[in-house]
């Protein structure tokens, strides 16, 4: 079923890099969402206001504010698919994430004002009439919201959509929701006792929590969400894997929403090489890394000295020393001034998101240290990490 809808409504479905696919694939989904939960909230709507159940009526207006979900989604998918103009050159992509959060607090507001409707049925409890048709809407409701959460999962692990991978929690959250307003008919069918109403409470606080979820989920890539581990690794790899580089740093990747994503690197060269020859394979890399992993990938060339014993001598002891501090703290671009009374070591010291020291504290550290290794004066440039993997995942 899911993939005749996909077949059917989406042209060119395999092509889910094109951007243009991405947007038919996300309009696919909203309106199977919109369809569907409206679907749900008439028939639910009728049988809480006709059986008197405060807990069916709150789980019909769940899924209006689904329906209501869905239709930003909708209009979300179609502005992303926008091309860039002046006034966004990084394209409007990031929309999925705005609309993702306008409808976390949409959420939010009904689940807290389901809680009032809620509390007051706790305190004045009504008669709640119970039959075979409640039992069937129920059911009917489940089925419905399993079936929407495979189908958003489905499609957002295909185009790569935290925003569908969020509607598609909530749907099955919403299964659980519903399963307890099912118990509390069959309580109330065989024990008479009204539970209703702390069952639309239950429903009401699980809305809120997940509409607070959402806010926390979608606000970290508005916020600038740390990039993935494994396409950190994946960049250096790549990267160091052509010949005439010997090593990167300084990674920063922006996204700009899903398929717009941009980095920028450092990647080290041998100094004793033409630099038109270190040149060109950077030009390379940034052409051909960039083209197969889908990234504007921006490549700053530092030569490094190679063939100087002395010098590699120094900076091998420094890199002890820096890593003697703490393993995630790593260096680059060393290089030394040789004088008459002493010498400068010039080097970049790279340090960790909330490390423990100061970057003052850490100069300070380094400085003495290596004074003792002779007449040497230290002048680092702290750098900070955008691209932080742990050294016990790496």
């Amino acid at each position: 079923m899911i993939q005749f809808l996909i077949e059917r409504f989406v042209p060119n479905w395999q092509n889910t890099q094109n951007s243009t696919v991405r947007e038919r694939y996300g309009i696919l989904a909203a309106s199977v969402g919109i369809l569907s939960n409206i679907f749900l909230f008439i028939i639910k709507i009728l049988t809480g206001l006709i059986f008197n159940s405060i807990a069916i009526t709150a789980d019909a207006v769940n899924n209006l504010s689904d329906a209501g979900s869905s239709v930003i989604t909708l209009l979300a998918f179609k502005i992303a698919g926008k091309p860039a103009d002046p006034e966004h050159p990084y394209g409007h992509a990031r929309m999925e994430y705005i609309s993702g959060m306008a409808v976390s607090f949409i959420i939010i507001l009904l689940g807290l004002q389901l809680i009032g409707s809620s509390f007051e049925k706790i305190l004045h409890p009504e008669t709640v009439t119970v039959s075979y048709l409640t039992y069937a809407v129920l059911i009917i409701s489940i089925l419905t919201k399993l079936w929407q959460g495979i189908f958003n999962r489905t499609v957002g692990k295909r185009i790569d959509s935290d925003a569908l991978q969020a509607t598609a929690a909530d749907s099955l959250n919403d299964v659980f929701a519903t399963s307890a307003v099912l118990i509390s008919a069959i309580v109330y069918h065989f024990t008479s006792i009204p539970i209703d109403g702390w069952m639309g409470m239950a429903v009401a606080i699980f809305i809120t929590i997940s509409g607070i979820k959402l806010v926390i989920e979608t606000g970290d890539p508005l916020l600038g969400q740390a990039p993935d581990p494994q396409l950190i690794r994946e960049i250096g790899q790549r990267i160091t894997s052509y010949d005439g580089v010997i090593g990167m740093h300084d990674l920063q990747v922006h996204s700009y929403g899903p398929g717009r994503t941009f980095a920028s690197v450092h990647a080290e060269v041998p100094a004793n090489v033409d630099i038109l020859v270190s040149h060109d394979i950077i030009d390379n890399i940034e052409r051909e890394v960039g083209a197969e992993m889908g990234i504007n990938l921006v490549i700053h060339m530092d030569p490094v000295v190679t063939d100087n014993e002395k010098i590699n001598r120094l900076k091998a002891e420094i890199d002890q020393i820096v890593k003697g501090i703490d393993t995630d703290l790593s260096m680059h671009d060393f290089r030394a001034v040789f004088g008459p009374t002493h010498t400068n070591l010039v080097f970049d010291v790279v340090v960790p998101p909330a490390f423990e020291l100061t970057d003052s504290q850490i100069i300070q550290n380094i400085s003495e240290k290596a004074k003792k290794l002779g007449n040497y004066f230290c002048v680092i440039t702290i750098d900070h990490n955008y691209a932080y993997i742990p050294s016990s995942e790496r």
